[in-house]
């Protein structure tokens, strides 16, 4: 699977760059990236490339958070052409719903799921990379991206109850809290945004129901743009569902407007099974998760559907050869090394 994003990240990284003294064309052909996606924001390029791009700058100067920087000159019209429907929604637990509903013509890899949580929304933001480590560049692009399309909705100056970010904190977070606000959390069990529940179903004062209906004719006319893109939408749909311990294919399929059978149709059609895409997104989230220490394995176990430790224990060793405890103490000792 090749994951594939839009260009429009390294549009604006391009502007970034140069002003930093940094040189984008020569990062984009490090990676082996045509510099034309600097330009044309609307490219289908791998999600890959975007993320060695990031790393690649953030490593080879003080240019230590371009991932960041890109996040925070985001704007609405930077989601392409669906930005004028997501402008329009009543409220931004609409937004969210017809992101997800569209996510095929701006990327394969992000998804956010919405959980309601007594009287707080948890935004989490999830990215589908097929890499055990997305990478923090990626990670806060995508959430600050989110962050963006929230204060469509509830104003510039909007600021969330807390952010979150499963990786530790870098040594400065000035730019994190420049961006995000003061309350953030680093080595969490997700990447996203809490906010009240009042704010994600508060009126949006810009909504036009017409200018609405229009831009989603527009939209369902567009072709997606891969046949296989129906395992995309399960393999996010998988991201959001497991941690809860909803991965049974009726609950994937409802969440995808799709019957149990349809839905295992339409992957027997593209060549997947729905069991090996449960299993090749837990293989991925294991060990994503695993290289966290502050998570436990109990935690992995619960975040990948597991109602047992022990269960978690046998798939890992099945799958991977070793136990979930020796594989993290030899990664760690890799590290270390």
């Amino acid at each position: 699977m090749t994951t594939l994003v839009r260009s429009a990240s390294l549009t604006k990284f391009s502007e970034i760059a140069r002003a930093a003294g940094i040189d984008p064309v020569q990062m984009v052909r490090h990676v082996g990236l045509d510099r034309t996606c600097l330009y044309t924001p609307d490219l289908r390029i791998p999600e890959v490339r975007l993320a060695e791009v990031l790393e690649v700058a953030a490593k080879s100067s003080d240019f230590h958070s371009p991932g960041l920087l890109v996040a925070e000159s985001w704007r609405l019209s930077d989601f392409g052409a669906v930005s004028l429907l997501l402008q329009h929604q009543p409220s931004l637990r609409h937004v969210l719903s017809d992101l997800a509903h569209y996510r095929h013509l701006l990327s394969d890899s992000v998804a956010v799921d919405v959980a309601d949580i007594a009287d707080v929304c948890v935004a989490r933001v999830m990215l589908v990379t097929g890499r055990p480590d997305p990478g923090r560049q990626v990670v806060e692009l995508a959430v600050g991206a989110a962050l963006c399309l929230f204060r469509v909705v509830l104003g510039a100056q909007w600021m969330p109850r807390s952010v979150h970010f499963s990786h530790p904190a870098p040594a400065s977070v000035q730019l994190h809290r420049r961006v995000f606000g003061p309350r953030l959390e680093f080595n969490s069990e997700l990447d996203g945004i809490v906010l009240s529940r009042q704010d994600m179903d508060r009126p949006n004062p810009l909504a036009d129901v017409r200018l609405a209906a229009y831009a989603r004719d527009y939209l369902d006319m567009q072709p997606r743009p891969r046949q296989d893109a129906i395992a995309d939408d399960v393999r996010r749909t998988l991201h959001a569902l497991l941690p809860s311990g909803r991965h049974a294919v009726e609950l994937v399929g409802q969440n995808l407007g799709l019957s149990a059978r349809s839905l295992q149709r339409h992957l027997e059609q593209a060549g997947e099974s729905y069991s090996s895409l449960v299993n090749e997104v837990r293989a991925e989230l294991a060990l994503r998760h695993l290289g966290k220490p502050s998570c436990s394995v109990s935690q992995v176990a619960g975040l990948l559907g597991f109602s047992e430790v022990s269960a978690f224990s046998r798939w890992f060793s099945a799958q991977f050869g070793v136990s979930p405890t020796r594989w993290r103490r030899e990664a760690l000792e890799r590290r270390a090394g």
